[in-house]
Protein backbone atom coordinates (compact mmCIF):
# COMPACT_ATOMS: atom_id res chain seq x y z
CA UNK A 1 0.00 0.00 0.00
CA UNK A 2 2.51 2.55 1.08
CA UNK A 3 4.75 1.88 -2.48
CA UNK A 4 1.18 2.45 -4.47
CA UNK A 5 0.96 5.41 -2.66
CA UNK A 6 4.17 6.43 -3.33
CA UNK A 7 3.58 6.42 -7.14
CA UNK A 8 2.10 9.89 -7.37
CA UNK A 9 4.81 11.60 -5.50
CA UNK A 10 7.44 10.26 -7.35
CA UNK A 11 5.79 10.82 -10.38
CA UNK A 12 6.23 14.53 -9.67
CA UNK A 13 9.69 13.85 -9.38
CA UNK A 14 12.51 14.20 -12.15
CA UNK A 15 12.43 10.19 -13.15
CA UNK A 16 15.86 9.99 -12.49
CA UNK A 17 15.46 11.56 -9.02
CA UNK A 18 12.48 9.20 -8.35
CA UNK A 19 13.91 6.11 -9.63
CA UNK A 20 16.83 6.64 -6.92
CA UNK A 21 14.40 7.04 -4.35
CA UNK A 22 12.51 3.95 -5.23
CA UNK A 23 15.85 1.67 -5.08
CA UNK A 24 16.17 3.21 -1.65
CA UNK A 25 12.91 2.74 -0.81
CA UNK A 26 12.80 -1.31 -1.82
CA UNK A 27 16.35 -1.47 -0.12
CA UNK A 28 14.71 -0.11 3.04
CA UNK A 29 11.85 -3.32 2.45
CA UNK A 30 8.72 -0.92 1.07
CA UNK A 31 6.66 -2.92 -0.37
CA UNK A 32 8.38 -6.14 -0.44
CA UNK A 33 6.41 -8.70 1.75
CA UNK A 34 5.57 -11.88 -0.60
CA UNK A 35 2.07 -13.12 1.00
CA UNK A 36 1.46 -16.46 -0.38
CA UNK A 37 3.04 -19.13 -2.85
CA UNK A 38 3.08 -18.98 -6.58
CA UNK A 39 0.51 -21.19 -8.02
CA UNK A 40 2.20 -25.01 -9.57
CA UNK A 41 0.89 -24.09 -12.92
CA UNK A 42 2.79 -20.87 -13.17
CA UNK A 43 6.11 -23.20 -12.28
CA UNK A 44 8.72 -24.15 -14.77
CA UNK A 45 12.63 -25.30 -15.13
CA UNK A 46 15.11 -24.03 -17.84
CA UNK A 47 18.66 -23.33 -17.93
CA UNK A 48 18.70 -26.05 -14.71
CA UNK A 49 16.50 -23.65 -13.15
CA UNK A 50 13.69 -23.70 -11.03
CA UNK A 51 11.36 -20.78 -11.28
CA UNK A 52 7.99 -20.79 -9.30
CA UNK A 53 6.99 -18.20 -11.65
CA UNK A 54 7.95 -16.81 -15.11
CA UNK A 55 7.77 -13.49 -14.37
CA UNK A 56 11.06 -11.93 -13.87
CA UNK A 57 12.62 -8.05 -13.28
CA UNK A 58 14.93 -6.89 -16.23
CA UNK A 59 18.59 -5.70 -16.18
CA UNK A 60 19.06 -1.60 -15.79
CA UNK A 61 16.20 -1.84 -12.90
CA UNK A 62 19.26 -2.13 -10.52
CA UNK A 63 22.32 -1.83 -12.02
CA UNK A 64 24.23 -2.16 -8.83
CA UNK A 65 22.64 -4.98 -7.14
CA UNK A 66 22.21 -2.56 -3.99
CA UNK A 67 18.09 -3.25 -4.01
CA UNK A 68 18.98 -7.24 -4.37
CA UNK A 69 17.26 -8.27 -0.73
CA UNK A 70 13.88 -6.58 -1.54
CA UNK A 71 13.70 -7.31 -5.39
CA UNK A 72 14.43 -11.01 -4.59
CA UNK A 73 11.43 -10.88 -2.20
CA UNK A 74 8.50 -9.38 -4.27
CA UNK A 75 6.80 -11.85 -5.71
CA UNK A 76 9.25 -12.02 -9.02
CA UNK A 77 10.28 -15.56 -10.49
CA UNK A 78 13.45 -14.36 -10.62
CA UNK A 79 15.79 -11.09 -10.58
CA UNK A 80 18.38 -9.69 -12.97
CA UNK A 81 20.82 -6.95 -11.59
CA UNK A 82 23.33 -4.65 -13.98
CA UNK A 83 23.83 -3.91 -16.84
CA UNK A 84 27.86 -3.35 -14.74
CA UNK A 85 30.89 -2.50 -16.44
CA UNK A 86 34.13 -3.41 -15.39
CA UNK A 87 35.00 0.52 -14.03
CA UNK A 88 32.49 2.70 -12.47
CA UNK A 89 31.01 5.48 -15.14
CA UNK A 90 28.71 8.01 -15.16
CA UNK A 91 27.04 7.61 -18.35
CA UNK A 92 25.43 10.12 -20.28
CA UNK A 93 24.69 13.77 -19.52
CA UNK A 94 21.66 14.56 -18.06
CA UNK A 95 18.41 14.38 -18.75
CA UNK A 96 18.77 11.17 -19.60
CA UNK A 97 15.15 9.54 -18.76
CA UNK A 98 12.16 10.33 -20.07
CA UNK A 99 8.58 9.29 -18.80
CA UNK A 100 5.92 8.63 -21.85
CA UNK A 101 3.04 8.16 -19.78
CA UNK A 102 0.17 9.38 -22.21
CA UNK A 103 2.17 5.99 -24.26
CA UNK A 104 2.57 4.02 -21.37
CA UNK A 105 6.75 3.74 -22.32
CA UNK A 106 9.95 4.82 -21.11
CA UNK A 107 12.83 6.59 -23.17
CA UNK A 108 16.06 6.13 -21.55
CA UNK A 109 19.94 7.30 -22.24
CA UNK A 110 21.72 6.36 -19.73
CA UNK A 111 24.79 5.00 -21.23
CA UNK A 112 25.39 2.18 -18.67
CA UNK A 113 26.00 4.53 -15.39
CA UNK A 114 26.47 2.08 -12.71
CA UNK A 115 29.50 1.96 -9.54
CA UNK A 116 31.38 -0.63 -11.25
CA UNK A 117 32.42 -4.36 -10.68
CA UNK A 118 33.61 -4.15 -7.76
CA UNK A 119 30.76 -2.30 -5.50
CA UNK A 120 28.62 -4.85 -7.99
CA UNK A 121 30.16 -7.65 -6.46
CA UNK A 122 30.07 -6.67 -3.18
CA UNK A 123 26.42 -6.26 -3.28
CA UNK A 124 26.00 -9.79 -4.71
CA UNK A 125 27.87 -11.46 -2.06
CA UNK A 126 25.31 -10.47 0.03
CA UNK A 127 22.12 -12.10 -1.56
CA UNK A 128 24.00 -15.90 -1.05
CA UNK A 129 20.99 -16.91 0.71
CA UNK A 130 18.20 -15.91 -1.86
CA UNK A 131 14.97 -17.85 -2.88
CA UNK A 132 14.74 -17.69 -6.12
CA UNK A 133 17.22 -17.26 -9.30
CA UNK A 134 19.48 -14.07 -9.69
CA UNK A 135 20.83 -13.08 -12.95
CA UNK A 136 23.77 -10.83 -13.75
CA UNK A 137 24.35 -8.40 -16.95
CA UNK A 138 27.47 -8.00 -17.95
CA UNK A 139 28.63 -5.17 -20.24
CA UNK A 140 31.84 -3.09 -21.08
CA UNK A 141 32.84 0.49 -20.91
CA UNK A 142 32.11 3.43 -23.22
CA UNK A 143 35.77 4.52 -23.22
CA UNK A 144 38.80 2.17 -22.67
CA UNK A 145 37.33 -1.15 -23.39
CA UNK A 146 38.46 -4.59 -24.84
CA UNK A 147 35.22 -6.80 -25.08
CA UNK A 148 37.19 -10.09 -25.70
CA UNK A 149 39.39 -9.04 -22.35
CA UNK A 150 36.32 -7.61 -20.48
CA UNK A 151 33.26 -9.79 -21.05
CA UNK A 152 34.97 -12.67 -20.34
CA UNK A 153 36.72 -11.54 -16.96
CA UNK A 154 33.48 -10.01 -15.74
CA UNK A 155 31.65 -13.76 -16.44
CA UNK A 156 34.87 -15.28 -14.06
CA UNK A 157 34.16 -12.25 -11.63
CA UNK A 158 30.44 -13.04 -10.68
CA UNK A 159 30.32 -16.55 -12.03
CA UNK A 160 30.09 -18.06 -8.49
CA UNK A 161 27.51 -15.54 -7.12
CA UNK A 162 24.56 -15.46 -9.57
CA UNK A 163 23.02 -18.21 -11.72
CA UNK A 164 23.05 -16.96 -15.19
CA UNK A 165 24.84 -14.43 -16.64
CA UNK A 166 23.66 -11.95 -19.37
CA UNK A 167 26.12 -10.72 -22.30
CA UNK A 168 24.85 -7.25 -23.02
CA UNK A 169 25.75 -6.49 -26.57
CA UNK A 170 22.35 -4.38 -28.04
CA UNK A 171 21.93 -0.74 -25.23
CA UNK A 172 21.75 1.55 -27.84
CA UNK A 173 23.39 4.40 -25.69
CA UNK A 174 27.38 2.82 -25.77
CA UNK A 175 29.12 4.05 -29.30
CA UNK A 176 29.60 0.80 -31.42
CA UNK A 177 28.12 -1.65 -28.87
CA UNK A 178 25.78 -2.88 -31.12
CA UNK A 179 28.21 -3.73 -33.59
CA UNK A 180 29.02 -6.56 -31.27
CA UNK A 181 25.93 -8.54 -32.48
CA UNK A 182 27.28 -8.96 -36.23
CA UNK A 183 28.47 -12.56 -36.20
CA UNK A 184 32.33 -12.15 -36.25
CA UNK A 185 31.91 -10.03 -33.40
CA UNK A 186 30.24 -12.03 -31.77
CA UNK A 187 31.62 -15.46 -32.26
CA UNK A 188 34.74 -14.12 -31.36
CA UNK A 189 33.00 -12.89 -27.94
CA UNK A 190 32.06 -15.98 -27.45
CA UNK A 191 34.72 -18.10 -27.85
CA UNK A 192 36.81 -16.22 -25.33
CA UNK A 193 33.59 -16.00 -23.00
CA UNK A 194 34.16 -20.18 -23.46
CA UNK A 195 37.46 -20.06 -22.01
CA UNK A 196 36.22 -19.35 -18.56
CA UNK A 197 35.50 -21.95 -16.44
CA UNK A 198 32.74 -23.17 -13.96
CA UNK A 199 30.39 -20.60 -15.06
CA UNK A 200 26.61 -20.69 -15.34
CA UNK A 201 24.18 -20.80 -18.25
CA UNK A 202 25.26 -17.66 -20.40
CA UNK A 203 22.92 -15.54 -22.18
CA UNK A 204 22.83 -13.08 -24.97
CA UNK A 205 20.51 -9.84 -24.82
CA UNK A 206 19.77 -8.69 -28.45
CA UNK A 207 18.15 -5.68 -29.84
CA UNK A 208 14.42 -5.51 -31.47
CA UNK A 209 15.80 -3.67 -34.36
CA UNK A 210 17.87 -6.76 -35.68
CA UNK A 211 17.14 -7.36 -39.42
CA UNK A 212 16.02 -10.67 -40.63
CA UNK A 213 19.15 -12.03 -41.51
CA UNK A 214 20.79 -10.19 -38.32
CA UNK A 215 18.60 -12.19 -36.20
CA UNK A 216 19.27 -15.44 -38.22
CA UNK A 217 23.21 -14.95 -37.79
CA UNK A 218 23.04 -14.01 -34.08
CA UNK A 219 20.84 -17.37 -33.41
CA UNK A 220 22.77 -19.70 -35.55
CA UNK A 221 26.30 -18.61 -33.55
CA UNK A 222 24.86 -18.52 -30.43
CA UNK A 223 23.56 -21.80 -30.93
CA UNK A 224 27.07 -23.29 -32.37
CA UNK A 225 29.24 -21.69 -29.59
CA UNK A 226 27.10 -23.16 -26.95
CA UNK A 227 25.14 -20.15 -25.63
CA UNK A 228 22.02 -21.37 -23.43
CA UNK A 229 19.78 -18.54 -24.67
CA UNK A 230 18.83 -15.04 -25.60
CA UNK A 231 16.77 -12.43 -24.27
CA UNK A 232 14.52 -10.28 -27.12
CA UNK A 233 15.14 -7.67 -26.49
CA UNK A 234 16.63 -4.69 -25.62
CA UNK A 235 15.04 -0.92 -26.12
CA UNK A 236 14.41 0.11 -29.44
CA UNK A 237 15.99 2.96 -31.60
CA UNK A 238 12.76 2.97 -33.37
CA UNK A 239 9.92 4.88 -32.79
CA UNK A 240 6.53 3.27 -33.49
CA UNK A 241 3.83 5.78 -35.33
CA UNK A 242 1.22 7.53 -32.96
CA UNK A 243 2.91 8.11 -29.75
CA UNK A 244 2.03 10.91 -28.21
CA UNK A 245 3.72 12.07 -25.33
CA UNK A 246 5.80 14.94 -25.55
CA UNK A 247 8.99 13.49 -24.84
CA UNK A 248 8.52 11.11 -27.57
CA UNK A 249 11.23 12.80 -30.15
CA UNK A 250 14.23 12.37 -27.40
CA UNK A 251 17.00 9.95 -28.40
CA UNK A 252 17.30 7.10 -27.04
CA UNK A 253 16.38 3.62 -26.33
CA UNK A 254 12.31 3.11 -26.34
CA UNK A 255 10.80 0.95 -23.73
CA UNK A 256 7.13 -0.07 -22.46
CA UNK A 257 4.29 -0.81 -24.52
CA UNK A 258 4.76 0.71 -27.81
CA UNK A 259 7.76 -1.54 -27.78
CA UNK A 260 5.67 -4.57 -26.95
CA UNK A 261 4.57 -5.83 -30.92
CA UNK A 262 7.74 -5.21 -32.28
CA UNK A 263 9.59 -7.34 -29.55
CA UNK A 264 7.26 -10.09 -29.52
CA UNK A 265 7.72 -10.24 -32.94
CA UNK A 266 11.54 -10.59 -33.15
CA UNK A 267 10.84 -13.02 -30.00
CA UNK A 268 8.39 -15.14 -32.21
CA UNK A 269 10.79 -15.16 -35.42
CA UNK A 270 14.02 -16.11 -33.16
CA UNK A 271 11.80 -18.98 -32.17
CA UNK A 272 10.88 -20.09 -34.86
CA UNK A 273 15.00 -19.99 -35.80
CA UNK A 274 16.43 -21.26 -32.64
CA UNK A 275 13.98 -24.59 -33.15
CA UNK A 276 14.05 -25.51 -29.32
CA UNK A 277 17.68 -25.14 -29.01
CA UNK A 278 17.96 -21.81 -26.87
CA UNK A 279 16.15 -20.99 -24.08
CA UNK A 280 14.11 -17.42 -24.74
CA UNK A 281 13.48 -14.54 -22.44
CA UNK A 282 10.77 -12.17 -23.50
CA UNK A 283 10.83 -8.22 -22.27
CA UNK A 284 9.29 -5.36 -23.84
CA UNK A 285 6.05 -4.17 -23.22
CA UNK A 286 4.76 -6.71 -20.66
CA UNK A 287 1.98 -4.73 -18.76
CA UNK A 288 -1.04 -7.38 -18.08
CA UNK A 289 -1.05 -11.31 -17.69
CA UNK A 290 -2.61 -11.31 -21.43
CA UNK A 291 1.20 -9.71 -22.35
CA UNK A 292 3.36 -12.48 -20.62
CA UNK A 293 1.12 -15.29 -21.96
CA UNK A 294 1.67 -13.43 -25.70
CA UNK A 295 5.19 -13.72 -25.02
CA UNK A 296 5.00 -16.95 -24.14
CA UNK A 297 3.31 -18.38 -26.58
CA UNK A 298 5.59 -16.41 -29.03
CA UNK A 299 8.24 -18.88 -27.75
CA UNK A 300 9.65 -17.18 -24.80
CA UNK A 301 9.99 -19.44 -21.11
CA UNK A 302 10.55 -16.49 -18.97
CA UNK A 303 9.27 -12.94 -19.03
CA UNK A 304 10.81 -9.87 -17.99
CA UNK A 305 9.84 -6.56 -17.00
CA UNK A 306 10.89 -3.02 -16.40
CA UNK A 307 8.95 -0.08 -17.78
CA UNK A 308 5.98 -1.42 -16.27
CA UNK A 309 7.36 -1.73 -12.40
CA UNK A 310 8.97 1.52 -12.94
CA UNK A 311 5.55 2.85 -14.00
CA UNK A 312 2.95 1.17 -11.45
CA UNK A 313 5.42 -0.10 -8.84
CA UNK A 314 5.34 -3.40 -6.45
CA UNK A 315 1.66 -4.01 -6.80
CA UNK A 316 1.80 -5.05 -10.35
CA UNK A 317 3.65 -8.03 -9.54
CA UNK A 318 0.53 -10.07 -8.37
CA UNK A 319 -1.87 -8.22 -9.75
CA UNK A 320 -0.07 -9.72 -13.28
CA UNK A 321 0.93 -13.23 -12.13
CA UNK A 322 -3.24 -13.43 -11.13
CA UNK A 323 -4.10 -12.35 -14.79
CA UNK A 324 -1.15 -14.82 -16.16
CA UNK A 325 -2.90 -17.42 -14.57
CA UNK A 326 -6.43 -16.76 -15.65
CA UNK A 327 -5.38 -15.99 -19.47
CA UNK A 328 -3.43 -19.86 -19.42
CA UNK A 329 -6.20 -21.37 -18.00
CA UNK A 330 -8.81 -19.94 -20.40
CA UNK A 331 -6.53 -20.76 -23.35
CA UNK A 332 -6.93 -24.16 -21.99
CA UNK A 333 -3.36 -24.53 -20.84
CA UNK A 334 -2.76 -26.66 -17.81
CA UNK A 335 0.70 -25.11 -17.32
CA UNK A 336 3.05 -22.08 -18.44
CA UNK A 337 5.67 -24.85 -20.04
CA UNK A 338 2.57 -26.24 -22.27
CA UNK A 339 2.06 -22.64 -24.15
CA UNK A 340 5.62 -22.04 -24.98
CA UNK A 341 5.76 -21.32 -28.94
CA UNK A 342 2.56 -22.31 -29.38
CA UNK A 343 1.41 -19.51 -31.85
CA UNK A 344 5.08 -18.21 -32.44
CA UNK A 345 4.76 -19.09 -36.41
CA UNK A 346 1.21 -16.39 -36.18
CA UNK A 347 3.23 -13.57 -33.82
CA UNK A 348 6.27 -13.33 -35.81
CA UNK A 349 4.82 -10.88 -38.15
CA UNK A 350 5.54 -7.27 -36.94
CA UNK A 351 1.68 -5.25 -36.77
Amino acid sequence: MLSSLALPVLRLLDPERAHTLAIRALSWGVGTNRSEPDHPALATEVLGLRFSNPIGLAAGFDKNAAAGPALLRIGFGFVETGSVTPRPQPGNPRPRIFRLMQDQGVINRLGFNNLGLDVYLRNLRALSGRGIPLGANVGINKEGADPLRDYPASIAAVSGLVDYIVINVSSPNTPGLRDLQSEAQLRAILRAVAMVGNRPPILVKIAPDLSHDGLAAVVETCVEEGIQGLIVGNTTISRPAGLKSPHAGESGGLSGRPLFPLSTAVLARASLLARGRLVLIGAGGVFTGQDALLKIQAGASLVQLYSSFALHGPALIPQLKAQLLTALHGAGFASVRDAVGTRALELAEYR
